[in-house]
């Protein structure tokens, strides 16, 4: 188990590096944060990065059953919820841009401005606290004085003292999954069709465009997967606990670190413009070290 930990952060380090490297690559030209398929790509950049560093931690904390004060798992829990959905809201978001740029390219201007992507961005976060607002409000009507003073295994199940509660947040993460699965396909059907209907110098960069959106529908669909993985842990822990551990390590490494190491191959590397911004600052960085 110690290896598999240590592979783990292995791969979480590397991540980070990457992601790292290519928010500095985005804050190095004023294109990109001037652009909202950049700007929303960034979004999703520092999103992964926080959202993995405190999933490490949780991970690392429940693994050896290390106890924490209740309201310092509290604020790791809301931070970390409201990051879990930033995510595939945010790929959500840059699905509707290419379907915007490719299908009503003439309002594209209008609609994806710098002023709009800010707008777009509040919308995000406020859209991705929401479930975490509704989780915690009713924890704290259902919960007995004195009780963040606990010292608990921080687990997002502390924080489930009904039954019902546990059926709540099943709903609400079903809820967000089903409107993003909706915006996903449609925006896909609808530059399919585009792609067929365009002109043979339109074609290739509408096909692009759709190349993206699938890969989007990609990522996001094992983000949403990760929605579903406490409940699928909690109903393995009633039957073994040995069982439970290896479900929840491959669940973090496939639904938690998968999707979260995407986002640099969808934009980092297959867009050129980023691709050559990324080339020219490690090569910047290779000179002033010699």
């Amino acid at each position: 188990m110690n290896d598999e930990i240590m592979l783990i952060q292995v791969f979480v380090v590397l991540f980070l590096c990457i992601n790292l490297l290519l928010i500095t690559t985005f804050f190095s030209k004023e294109l990109f944060y001037t652009s909202m398929r950049y700007v929303l790509f960034a979004v999703t950049l520092m999103s992964d990065c926080l959202f993995l560093f405190l999933s490490d931690i949780l991970f690392i904390l429940n693994l050896y059953r290390y106890t924490i004060q209740m309201w310092l798992c509290l604020i790791i829990y809301m931070i970390s919820s409201l990051y879990l959905f930033v995510t595939p809201v945010t790929l959500t978001a840059m699905t509707l841009e290419r379907y915007v740029a490719i299908c009503l390219p003439l309002r594209h201007a209008e609609l994806c401005s710098p002023r709009s992507t800010l707008h777009g961005i509040l919308i995000i976060h406020s859209l991705s606290s929401l479930p975490c607002i509704v989780f915690l409000s009713i924890f704290f009507a259902s919960a007995s004085y004195g009780s963040d003073t606990q010292g608990r295994t921080c687990t997002v199940e502390i924080f489930i003292i009904h039954t019902w509660q546990g059926h709540l947040r099943s709903a609400i993460y079903q809820f967000y999954f089903l409107i993003m699965c909706i915006t996903i396909v449609f925006s896909y059907v609808k530059i399919m069709r585009a792609a067929k209907a365009a002109s043979a110098e339109d074609k290739q960069s509408t096909w692009r465009g759709l190349r993206t959106v699938g890969l989007h529908a990609l990522q996001l669909l094992l983000c949403l997967i990760q929605l579903w993985c406490p409940f699928i842990e909690a109903a393995v822990l009633q039957i073994n606990l040995m069982l439970f551990i290896n479900v929840r390590y491959f669940n973090y490494i496939t639904f938690i670190l998968a999707p979260r190491c995407l986002s640099p191959l969808i934009y980092g590397l297959r867009d050129e413009m980023f691709l050559n911004a990324l080339k020219r600052l490690s090569l910047c960085g290779l000179r002033k070290k010699r």
